[in-house]
């Protein structure tokens, strides 16, 4: 798994509000933060240049269910991981996919192993329990995601 710190700039005396700094192998990133969503490892409708230099993204989340059904855990591998696939050498978190349990709630069955996803792809059937989801994440960060993002509660 990838390096990350997390360095805690200022905190608000009155709230709960802070920023912070988070290192990773691939850079730093200042937060609060605006992060642009690759579902399946691009940014719709916006080029790589203007990520870096009109939006200034720091960090891009990928979508680990979407990413595990197309392109594919081999694929990435294959490409020299989630970084080289999208050519982007800056940060990227990768999601647990518990979205995709309430947004596809009619191509999915929650069991109590986990959750039961239909593919939108192929109609194939695909298990995510927290386990795999976990194995999918790291197989990910070993493929190039600085961080995951973990569902802890439903």
């Amino acid at each position: 798994m990838a390096a990350l710190t997390f360095e805690l700039q200022t905190q608000s005396k009155t709230g709960s509000a802070r920023a912070g700094k988070i290192t990773t192998d691939h850079g730093v990133i200042e937060t609060p933060i605006f992060m642009p969503v690759g579902t399946i490892g691009s940014v719709k409708a916006v080029t790589q240049q203007q990520l870096k230099k009109d939006i200034n993204a720091q960090i891009i989340l990928g979508n680990t269910y979407h990413l595990y059904l197309r392109p594919g855990l081999e694929v990435l591998e294959a490409a020299g991981g989630l970084h080289q696939f999208m050519g982007w050498d800056r940060p990227i978190l990768t999601d647990s996919g518990g979205y995709q349990v309430f947004s596809l709630a009619n191509n999915r069955k929650i069991k109590p192993e986990g959750v039961i996803f239909q593919s939108h792809i192929d109609g194939s059937k695909h298990l995510f329990s927290p386990e795999k989801v976990m194995d999918i994440q790291s197989a990910m960060s070993k493929a190039g995601s600085d961080a995951q993002a973990k569902l802890t509660s439903m």
